[in-house]
């Protein structure tokens, strides 16, 4: 699947949601699309960890967790088996760690940067709810496209 995000802008315009937040580039994929899945959670992965060791079926995780870099969401373990089962990309409102060994899987991961403590296992939080973020709403279904330029949300696959 190959788009430029800015060409995705120019030909859809309004019919597109464009996230404001400036995320850091952490995965081997750097560009990545496919339906979103959301979870909402805040210092705690357990949730995070069950959905990526499920089907992906090429959708895009998008994990709010609040904007924390107190604690990482996902490391090179959870994101090695998120590419086992499928998943095209995880984008992470908080921190990831292990940037290492992430950069080196077939994986789109983007999140606001990274620290070494790993987070509570809990499986505390809500999925496949709305979340918010960047001055954009991520709702499950929504379809998102990322590239090295940022994210854009559409309502329906706009490669197919």
């Amino acid at each position: 699947m190959e788009f430029a995000t800015a060409d995705l802008i120019d030909e859809f315009g309004d019919e597109l949601r464009s996230c404001e937040t400036q995320f850091r580039q952490y995965g081997g994929r750097t560009t990545f699309a496919g339906p979103v899945a959301t979870v909402r959670c805040r210092h705690d992965n357990g949730l995070v960890k069950r959905l990526l060791n499920g089907p992906g079926d090429g959708r895009v995780l998008v994990v709010d967790g609040g904007g924390s870099l107190k604690t990482a969401l996902m490391g090179d373990l959870i994101a090695g088996a998120a590419v086992r089962n499928g998943w095209a990309g995880v984008v992470i409102n908080g921190a990831v760690r292990d940037v290492a060994a992430l950069r080196t899987l077939d994986l789109g991961v983007k999140a606001l940067g990274s620290n070494p403590r790993k987070s509570a296992k809990d499986a505390a939080g809500e999925v496949d709810v709305p979340v918010a973020f960047g001055g954009v709403e991520f709702r499950p279904g929504d379809w998102l496209y990322s590239d090295e330029d940022g994210i854009v949300l559409a309502e329906r696959d706009l490669l197919s």
